[in-house]
């Protein structure tokens, strides 16, 4: 039997627990729900291109708590001097099917929290609690991702995959034009990524991925009122280094580096692209062949006009579909 993988916390390997937890950090969760990830919402959880079983099901649910100067959507600083606190949660469904004989997925998901602080050195204060905007997506193995069944699985042997995905969120959050804290950022969003990871080492214990991804957003139209308020791509690029202790657990050290986003208000340019680099881990616990438990911790080093940010996560995973034993 190969040493577990654990894709995105995605799914279990029924004996050996395989998972794939993806993106949001969850960390930061702040507007979007960039994955949960990912402490920092921006961030795609390591191993998450890993492959894993298709006809398998996984509902994640995550509880994590974040310092910033922003919302839920950290590409969008509230206030330089906001001190912020956001306690959030998130729910997620994941189907992993086979599609032209390669793993593909879906995955839709709704954060919700309760966001307070103030501004530094003044008396203004305030709060708000409900959702964030929903979020959407489809991927797919390219490469090393052939759909196994649960029982096929039990023969896999690591292999380096190339992966591809698209997560798009909807304004479907809590927002109010006339309010500057809002859970919700009135605009869609639009993240592709593309994905290889290397599993490498004695019994593959060891596993690098590198991912390359873009934020594209579309106008929120109500800004701070009834100004336009657009934003110029961020991109950015991570790198995760991961070690199996044994089948049924590994810590990560994670990292992003992410540049642009530079924003406009009514047409005028904010002259501020950003340049920021976020160091995070995780470790992954399998409790079973259904259950996982995942911790997280993320904090933004290098903040150029980007948000401050600081965080953990907990995530718990479930899976089931035909193969699975009860548990």
């Amino acid at each position: 039997m190969s040493e577990s993988m654990n894709p995105k916390a995605r799914s279990i390997h029924p004996q050996t627990s395989c998972r794939r937890t993806r993106s949001l950090w969850v960390g930061t969760a702040m507007m979007m729900l960039w994955s949960p990830a990912r402490l920092h919402p921006q961030f795609t959880d390591p191993r998450y291109y890993d492959n894993t079983p298709v006809n398998v099901s996984q509902l994640e649910v995550v509880y994590g708590y974040a310092r910033s100067n922003t919302s839920l959507d950290t590409s969008v600083i509230v206030a330089n001097d906001a001190e912020l606190n956001l306690n959030f949660g998130v729910i997620e469904y994941s189907r992993y099917f086979s599609f032209l004989h390669h793993v593909a997925w879906l995955q839709p998901g709704v954060p919700f929290g309760d966001l307070r602080g103030s501004l530094s050195g003044t008396q203004i204060r305030g709060s708000t609690a409900g959702t964030g905007d929903s979020s959407y997506q489809a991927g797919i193995l390219l490469k090393g991702g052939k759909a196994l069944s649960v029982a096929q699985f039990a023969t896999y042997h690591p292999a380096t995959t190339v992966g591809t995905s698209l997560t798009f969120t909807a304004p479907t959050g809590q927002y109010d034009a006339d309010k500057i804290l809002n859970l919700g950022s009135n605009r869609w969003s639009f993240k592709p990524e593309f994905a290889v990871a290397f599993p490498f080492g004695p019994q593959k214990k060891w596993e690098l991925d590198t991912y390359a991804n873009a934020y594209f957003y579309t106008e929120n139209a109500s800004y701070h009122g009834a100004e336009s308020f657009q934003q110029k791509p961020l991109s950015g690029v991570e790198g995760h280094i991961s070690y199996s202790f044994r089948s049924s657990a590994w810590a990560s050290l994670d990292t992003r580096y992410s540049f642009g986003g530079d924003t406009f208000v009514n047409g005028v340019d904010q002259k501020n692209a950003q340049e920021n680099f976020t160091l995070g881990s995780e470790v992954n616990l399998s409790l079973n062949s259904r259950n996982i438990i995942v911790f997280e911790f993320g904090k933004l080093i290098v903040h150029h006009n980007g948000p401050t940010y600081g965080g953990f996560g907990v995530k718990y995973f479930y899976s089931w579909g035909k193969g699975y034993a009860a548990q």
